[in-house]
């Protein structure tokens, strides 16, 4: 399923009704207890509001099993936040200090994934909620019993009422990957040698399946803990495996035996390293057995290819191409190892260390790489962070100067109507003022109809509850907007006496959080990941060139083995994959075309970051001059194809919509231009092949007949094809 499709089952009928039930039996009863069965007033408020920001304002994925337990993590810090908001308040200029640091601090942690970010608005509320009158340090105790027995109903109503059937974690959908491998090696292996073409749509289906918008958010390894990042690797290296073994070419009729039979030793250790790996995601087997014989089987293979004397193209190619596949199998099974054993898993020694540099750390020096990796002004994160933090303290400084009555309402707008665009944010403000205008009118009829009929409040709060907690998500924040207005009077009203006006002040301190919120939203990064995402993938693609040109350089030279220093890359990368999941949840503009294929720039960055550090590692000979000229040629191509890319991405950062960069003189280095090598070393046909699977990504990115390229649907423009 895509990121989309996702996005709407989660928000579909029976999903938010199951959530409205939650949160509405959770919040009315903990609150009637403290209000009513124990007379404790300021216990009920934060037990109410504290299941409310959890359960409506957090937007945590997954099942009510998953929510639970991200809740049940979440709860320590809920106690913190609620201390020191607590503390802080008693003083403006403290409070909103205190906004402007914590408000940033959970703003940024969303960069640890879809859970956390989901979490934090909840943790902002919790926050906020103690930061306004009364001021009472003395009642701190009584606060956090609330909020705790509040947090406590919710857990325990996530866990147990309507609970979903879970769906096929990642981690399944890697084992089934890897079993579609094993097929396909065992096929491999038989006359013709080759897939057959139902066989080579399945590897494709297969692999596509686990990019990581076609995964619930729930379920995507997106945090920064070792299982996680184990996890998303396995999921990659799967993914590649399969795309090499489609295009494994057959082998040539061979002038000896000795070579074939190595090749097919090395397929036949793939072959049972890939069943042995989907057994031990599939949790059917605890072995490692075989992932060890293939690592010692691809590193005699390689050592014989290099012992060798130079080869024919065809059979330099099968041979370069076999060993890229083994290579990927042994990234698989290592990675599947640690993202089920974690730091217990056994690394064998020989593994590449900047590949696996996060086997057996431990989790603190994890998020404090994630984290360290977004701070600055280029990540997304950062951007979103500075936004909320500066608007929310902000709205908190106007609060506390004007004693704006129930000021928490309009950092409550902040929080919850402020978008990472600006143009997202002044649509969704158009249509909350109008839905609280609208529900402020009926909720100033209802109180003074009601007057001070405190019970008629309380019959009526959970159907009211529950009625905007299942509308809202479904009909839009207007609705949610004008709903909740009348939800949260009904709550005041049973708190102490209230009038029509209460109404009115809702309306006041809604337009004036919303109004802070556009005014963040128009000077901070108003256009939000589109303008970043355009930037990074360009800076990614550029960086993507000169790794190619330094790993061929390196090749064509010769020389001894050595580690290289790809952190510019790595950072690259990771920079256009944060832009590119902020970027899945904004709406599209007019100016760019909706099928816009990024992930495939996110592919080619990791089969860039992995081949070139492979051939820097292995050490070999000089090709010699012909095909020294003839690889470089082939590597300018890919390069030459590469930037023209960037320089398609780079103009959606700057004008805001691309210009057609078709024009201009042939871009070299495709197959038709390319001699056939003659004979030549392994090393040279290594890095033929990863400049051949490299014109393919580029293929996939910029090809004529895909959405991203140059002839488009409807005659879109994008970036060049090859010449």
């Amino acid at each position: 399923m895509c990121a989309e499709h996702a996005g709407r089952a989660d928000r579909g009928p029976s999903v938010v009704t199951r959530r409205a039930l939650r949160t509405t039996l959770s919040a009315c009863t903990s609150f009637f207890v403290c209000l009513y069965a124990l007379d404790r007033p300021v216990a009920a408020t934060y037990a109410l509001f504290a299941a409310v920001s959890m359960a409506a304002l957090s937007h945590i994925p997954g099942t009510g099993r998953q929510r639970a337990a991200v809740m049940v993590k979440a709860t320590p810090a809920a106690w913190l936040l609620l201390t020191i908001g607590t503390y802080l308040a008693i003083r403006t200029w403290s409070a909103v200090v205190g906004m402007l640091l914590i408000g940033f601090f959970l703003a940024f942690v969303a960069a640890a994934g879809p859970r956390a970010a989901g979490a934090a608005p909840g943790l902002q509320l919790l926050y906020i909620l103690p930061c306004f009158p009364p001021y009472a340090p003395d009642t701190l105790l009584e606060r956090l019993a609330g909020a705790t027995f509040g947090l406590l109903l919710l857990v325990l109503a996530e866990v147990f009422l309507l609970p979903e059937k879970p769906g096929p974690t990642y981690r399944r959908m890697a084992a089934d990957a890897a079993d579609t491998a094993a097929r396909c090696v065992a096929e491999l292996g038989r006359a013709p040698y080759t897939l057959s073409a139902a066989s080579a749509e399945t590897a494709k289906e297969s692999g596509g399946s686990l990019r990581p918008f076609r995964v619930d958010e729930a379920d995507r390894p997106a945090g920064p803990g070792l299982r996680d990042r184990a996890l998303s690797h396995a999921g990659l290296a799967a993914r590649t495996l399969l795309a090499r073994l489609v295009n494994l070419p057959p082998p040539p009729p061979p002038p000896g035996p000795v070579p074939m039979e190595q090749e097919a030793e090395v397929l036949t250790a793939v072959g049972r390293a890939v069943t042995e790996t989907a057994d031990l995601l599939d949790g059917r087997a605890d072995t490692t057995e075989a992932a060890d014989v293939l690592r010692r089987v691809r590193e005699q293979a390689a050592a014989s290819a290099a012992r060798e004397a130079p080869t024919t193209a065809p059979r330099g190619r099968r041979r370069a191409a076999v060993l890229e596949v083994a290579d990927a199998a042994v990234a698989l099974a290592t990675a599947a190892e640690l993202a089920v054993r974690g730091r217990r898993a056994r690394v064998p020694e020989d593994v590449d260390s900047g590949r696996f540099w996060y086997a057996g750390k431990r989790a603190p020096r994890l998020w404090w790489h994630r984290l360290a990796g977004h701070a600055g002004p280029r990540s997304v994160y950062f951007q979103n962070a500075v936004r909320i933090s500066l608007a929310l303290a902000a709205a908190r400084t106007v609060a506390g100067v004007d004693s704006l009555p129930h000021g928490f309402w309009a950092m409550l707008a902040v929080l919850s109507l402020t978008r990472t665009t600006a143009a997202q944010t002044r649509a969704t403000v158009r249509v909350a003022i109008t839905g609280t205008m609208l529900g402020a009118l009926v909720t100033g009829l209802l109180l003074a109809l009601i007057a001070g009929h405190t019970t008629v409040y309380a019959i009526a709060l959970p159907f009211v509850m529950f009625t905007a907690f299942q509308v809202g998500p479904v009909r839009g924040v207007g609705w949610a907007q004008g709903l909740f207005t009348l939800t949260v009077a009904f709550v005041f009203a049973q708190l102490a006496p209230v009038t029509w006006q209460l109404a009115e002040v809702r309306i006041l301190d809604v337009i004036i959080g919303s109004l802070i919120g556009v005014v963040f939203g128009v000077l901070a990064w108003p256009r939000g990941a589109q303008r970043e995402l355009h930037r990074a993938v360009a800076l990614l693609l550029t960086t993507e060139a000169e790794t190619v040109e330094r790993a061929t350089a390196a090749v064509v030279e010769g020389g001894p083995g050595q580690v290289p220093d790809d952190r510019p890359l790595q950072h690259a990368l990771t920079m256009a994959e944060s832009a590119f999941a902020q970027h899945q949840s904004e709406p599209r503009t007019t100016t760019e075309e909706p099928t816009t294929d990024w992930q495939a720039a996110m592919m080619s960055g990791h089969h860039v970051l992995w081949g070139s550090r492979r051939l820097f590692v292995r050490g070999g000979p000089a090709v010699g001059p012909a095909n020294g000229v003839r690889l470089d040629h082939r590597a300018a191509g890919v390069a030459t194809r590469m930037r023209k890319a960037a320089e398609w991405a780079g103009a959606g950062a700057g004008a805001g919509e691309a210009t057609d960069p078709r024009g201009g003189p042939p871009v070299p280095g495709g197959p038709a231009t390319d001699g056939p090598p003659g004979v030549s070393s392994p090393r040279f046909f290594a890095a033929l092949a990863w400049l051949n699977s490299l014109d393919v990504d580029v293929d996939r990115m910029t090809g004529a007949d895909h959405p991203f390229g140059p002839a488009g649907p409807n005659g879109a423009s994008g970036p060049p094809g090859r010449s």
